[in-house]
């Protein structure tokens, strides 16, 4: 059998095992069912294989299983009742195991598992929300991240993973937003090529390489209102100029996977858009993968979207359109047999999805190697390396937003009693983000243990805690308590924000004391996440009276925000002594937060995000068109805090850029260099952000685009130059036919702290000929 010669290239092994299949075995590949479904833990950590997964492999019904060692309220698998990684490790092999040797072709499964921020399991690592990530402007340090993920999911088992999310954000009151890096294009595209090289690794069936899957092809971060799966209006040209662009990247970049999304754009579902995944994905970019629909998609296409009778068209059109695989598998394993015989697809289109599957399983090594070493998944899950580096991730991640007088840093020795107040101080799920599985209190350091491990032997004396109030709901009993702590207190740390977290069984929280109190009575603070997506973006509760009350005390209070989407609360804006934006940090969050308040940390984190006003702002992004009005009746259109922008507790100065040459061709190159000095007293890094304006363009164009950054840590006193290269890739845009153009003209060339401020020079194209 020419399929097991691992001597042959992946496309003829393909072939060959292609040709030995039937219809009933090839539509099992296109099928990925629930994993955590497929088997049972017996005492002593061993599992039980399911029976209907047994007669399936036996029939060929199954070439790939979701979310196998996914923990979460949704899969009912707890710390209790769930796998340790070696045991996680063991079971995965037990599976694959029985599918091999009870299958007729003895092909191996692949195992698809969710790692947005770590993988979804118990015991990996916990890293911050994508959103943080971003905050970074650190590729290389996400890279890494990526890297660490990979090796922790494959020791397991897992061979792909749905990540990264790849969707710009246009309306952060969409509850992915913290999902995603941001509202610019330019740097996730930076991003996804960073996840695409981190996950995947030098060569899929190296040790620890995953197949990235880039999501969600595509608009799903434009939808209407902020609306999970909302319909999507854009032109061809916003499409490809701005949300095509970091899919783009990531294809160029080797990603082997892709997911549609569920929206539809201009009245055609993503699912079913041939134009987009034949099209686009596939003659136009040459991409090589498998595509691999979202959970319940294609169920939409009958119910929600209504292009569809029903489950036997919507298959068909599903994979006429391009699909390879279906998440869920329900309807592919309940009607693409169907239709098939009905005349809706034919098996030339089943091969062509196989064959895409088939060799993605070759490329990873899973007929050489399909199992793997549980004592290496307990040795490098969650280890410590991992954990350091989600507390750096942190670290570089939080914004200071604010920092009236100097209030920050405090100092450990002077800065007296400190309370800690607020629904966020010590809530561990509160600061994980959505797609978390559950995790040991131990395991997870909140801003309460970050400030008393900081001040060690003194913290008994000196560190005051209450929650004062949850996320949501009108309950006031725990403001005695704040209060009491403030009045207290020299200084007041208020942790608000949001909360992404799923009911993890952990019961409610006495209001008058802090403590965990497990009942029979759950007790949801979610107002973010996946399908939570909300009509404003103000404080939810009474947290905004909390802050009032304690206000009134007259005592220095710090805002920290924990969070997965801009806040906007205007007073706030004007009483807070400081504001710290923290999105959702991960397991060490708390650390890297006390590091950042006492100064052992200095902040670098930007935003990746415009911060509007107000919310009838929205939509408010740095990008806009210069068409766009300038005010409204009540106020500008310009954000409160702008894209680009975070706090330092240095100063940085900026000199005149200098571009050589000053003019080019439209295919040539110029360098820009720029020199940065910390004019402070404190060390620091400053991110440099480049953006381009194209001053006279044949079709309307952005106010300006980022098309450069670079991190760079100066000594106070230190200057640094740091260089930019542009040309076709930056400035270049989409002409009236829709066709790629560096149109002659006047460049504006933009170095500075963020998007509303900058040095400027200036860059001429000149015309051929």
């Amino acid at each position: 059998m020419r399929y097991k010669d691992a001597a042959l290239p992946p496309a003829e092994r393909a072939d060959d095992l292609l040709a030995r299949m039937t219809a009933e075995e090839k539509i099992g590949q296109m099928t990925q069912p629930f994993g955590w479904k497929m088997y049972h833990k017996r005492s002593g950590g061993t599992i039980e294989l399911d029976v209907e997964f047994q007669a399936r492999i036996k029939e060929g019904g199954i070439g790939s299983l979701y979310g196998t060692l996914r923990a979460d309220p949704w899969t009912e698998v707890t710390l209790e009742n769930g796998l340790s990684p070696e045991e996680g490790a063991r079971a995965v092999n037990d599976i694959q195991r029985y599918a091999i040797e009870h299958s007729r072709l003895g092909i191996p499964i692949l195992f698809g598992e969710e790692c947005s921020h770590g993988h979804m399991a118990i015991g990996a690592t916990v890293f911050p929300v994508p959103l943080l990530i971003g905050s970074t402007w650190n590729v290389d340090l996400y890279r890494k991240m990526c890297r660490a993920v990979a090796l922790e999911t494959r020791s397991q088992g897992g061979a792909a993973t749905y990540s990264p999310v790849l969707d710009v954000v246009r309306d952060p009151r969409w509850g992915r937003t913290e999902e995603c890096f941001g509202e610019d294009p330019f740097m996730t595209g930076e991003l996804a090529v960073a996840a695409v090289q981190g996950l995947q690794g030098e060569r899929l069936d190296g040790e620890g390489s995953l197949i990235a899957t880039l999501k969600h092809f595509v608009g799903y971060g434009h939808s209407e209102g902020g609306r999970n799966a909302g319909p999507v209006h854009m032109g061809k040209r916003e499409l490809h100029e701005v949300d095509l662009l970091p899919f783009r990247k990531g294809v160029e970049a080797g990603a082997m996977s892709i997911m549609p999304a569920y929206n539809e754009i201009d009245g055609i579902p993503c699912t079913s858009n041939e134009e987009l995944l034949n099209g686009v994905l596939r003659q136009h970019w040459g991409f090589e993968g498998f595509v691999i629909t979202d959970c319940g998609a294609v169920n939409m296409l009958a119910s929600g979207h209504d292009v569809a009778e029903g489950g036997e068209e919507a298959s068909a059109i599903s994979v006429k359109a391009g699909i390879d695989m279906e998440m869920s598998g329900a309807m592919f394993a309940g009607h693409l047999h169907h239709a098939l015989q009905n005349g809706l697809v034919t098996e030339a289109d089943l091969d062509l999805a196989v064959r895409r599957i088939l060799e993605a399983k070759f490329k990873l090594g899973l007929f050489e190697r399909p199992y793997v070493n549980p004592e290496a998944a307990a040795r490098v899950i969650g280890c410590l390396e991992h954990v350091e580096l989600a507390r750096e991730i942190a670290r570089q991640g939080i914004v200071l937003l604010k920092n009236e007088d100097k209030t920050l840093p405090l100092s450990k020795i002077h800065a007296g009693k400190i309370a800690i107040i607020g629904p966020n101080a010590d809530h561990i799920y509160n600061q994980l983000g959505d797609y978390t599985s559950p995790q040991p209190r131990e395991r997870i350091v909140t801003l309460l243990d970050g400030i008393k491990a900081a001040l060690g032997e003194e913290a008994p004396d000196r560190v005051l805690y209450a929650p004062g109030c949850r996320i949501q709901g009108d309950s006031r009993e725990g403001f005695a308590s704040a209060l009491s702590c403030a009045l207290q207190a020299d200084v007041v740390v208020l942790a608000l924000g949001g909360s992404s977290a799923r009911d993890f069984g952990e019961g409610t929280i006495d209001l008058r004391t802090g403590a965990s109190v497990v009942s029979g009575l759950s007790w949801s603070d979610m107002e973010c996440g996946e399908g939570i997506d909300r009509a404003g973006l103000h404080l939810m509760g009474v947290q905004l009276e909390l802050a009032q009350a304690i206000h009134k005390l007259g005592k220095k209070m710090i805002v920290v925000y924990i969070n997965g989407r801009p806040i906007v609360e205007p007073w706030l804006e004007e009483h807070a002594d400081a504001i710290i934006e923290a999105w959702y940090p991960g397991q060490e969050g708390g650390t890297a937060l006390a590091e950042i308040l006492f100064g052992d940390v200095n902040p670098s984190g930007k935003l990746t995000l415009s911060i509007p006003k107000d919310v009838g702002q929205l939509p408010v992004y740095y990008n806009a068109k210069r068409s766009r009005s300038k005010r409204y009746l009540e106020m500008d259109t310009k954000p409160l805090y702008p894209f680009g922008y975070g706090l330092s507790y240095t100063t940085f100065a900026y000199s005149e850029p200098e571009v050589s040459p000053a003019a080019i061709m439209p295919d040539g190159e110029a360098t820009v260099t720029v020199h940065v000095t910390n004019t402070g007293e404190a060390a620091g890094t400053e991110v440099v952000q480049l953006y381009i304006t194209d001053v006279v363009s044949s079709v309307t164009r952005p106010v300006k685009e980022l098309k450069g950054f670079e991190r760079v840590s100066l000594a106070p006193g230190e200057t640094k130059a740091v260089q930019f290269t542009v040309g076709p890739e930056q400035l270049q845009m989409l002409d009236a036919r829709l066709q790629s153009v560096v149109e002659p003209g006047v460049f504006k060339l933009t170095a500075g702290s963020h998007a509303e401020t900058g040095k400027v020079a200036h860059l001429t194209v000149l015309r051929e000929g």
